[in-house]
């Protein structure tokens, strides 16, 4: 395991309490930024924070609208729906940096300067689309970052999710339950990958997926996906090896014959090699 990996285990495997997220979602930054400086980044959102004027309000639905108004309309943090699959905007320090992210990355850096003025602020990972709930007294309101910090409700919140998928999705109290801290940089993880994958940067993909196997090991998803990208990087032994750990863990996987149709291609590759 190299020095980045090392650390990146050293965040993730901390008690669930003890995990920094605005460490964890600058270290996997990393992957594009390789010269990253966290503590510049982790400095910047203190400032933001300073400057927000939010720790000073008493009431904190007051205060949680004045972290919104200070985010979202001084200093116009935004969704990025012009370039949404550009790997930047899964970045922490480029969302700081640039003002664009996409949900899940602009969810972060609301829940981060939120509890640098004594806000609890939650992720919710609703299908599709990522936002915020913040705790008012016994209450709890949803916010949209990407949509300028936006109040959702259920319903509209249920309206996003269709947007999102293309098809309505009954949902569900489970559904708005906070997300671990494990949970939300793993679907950032997925995101960077994604992007990756979209442009063939098939190097960057790889270690978005190593990654995701020190966060969580015994996900054979994330072995299947390691495979398929070692192949495309030309490591076929490496890769084979994947694709039969996974049909051997889920041999009634819903991808399983194309897996093995992809199997029996690099292996016949390497037959003509040997």
């Amino acid at each position: 395991m190299d020095a980045a990996l090392r650390t990146w285990a050293d965040l993730v495997h901390a008690p669930e309490p003890a995990i920094d997220l605005a460490a964890g979602a600058l270290a996997m930054a990393r992957i594009e930024y390789p010269d990253l400086i966290a503590e510049h980044h982790v400095k910047q959102l203190d400032e933001l924070a300073a400057r927000s004027g939010a720790a000073g309000v008493d009431d904190p639905l007051r205060a949680l609208h004045r972290l919104r108004e200070f985010l979202f309309d001084e200093e116009s943090f935004q969704g990025n729906a012009e370039d949404y699959y550009d790997p930047a905007n899964s970045c922490l320090n480029q969302v700081i940096e640039r003002k664009r992210g996409i949900p899940i990355t602009l969810s972060v850096l609301l829940m981060e300067v939120a509890r640098r003025v004594g806000l609890s602020v939650q992720g919710i990972g609703l299908p599709g689309h990522f936002v915020v709930s913040a705790s008012v007294g016994d209450d709890r309101v949803l916010l949209d970052p990407f949509d300028g910090g936006a109040i959702l409700t259920q319903e509209t919140a249920a309206d996003l999710v269709a947007r999102a998928l293309g098809r309505r999705v009954a949902l569900t109290a489970e559904h708005f339950a906070p997300s671990t801290k494990r949970q939300i940089l793993a679907r950032m993880l997925l995101n960077l990958k994604a992007a990756y994958v979209r442009r063939e940067e098939w190097a960057k993909g790889l270690l978005a997926v190593e990654h995701l196997l020190v966060l969580d090991p015994g996900t054979s998803a994330y072995i299947r996906d390691r495979g398929s990208l070692l192949v495309k990087l030309g490591q076929l032994l490496r890769g084979a090896a994947d694709w039969e750990r996974y049909l051997a863990a889920h041999p009634q996987a819903t991808d399983g014959e194309k897996i093995k149709r992809e199997l029996r291609r690099v292996r016949q590759r390497l037959a003509t090699l040997n």
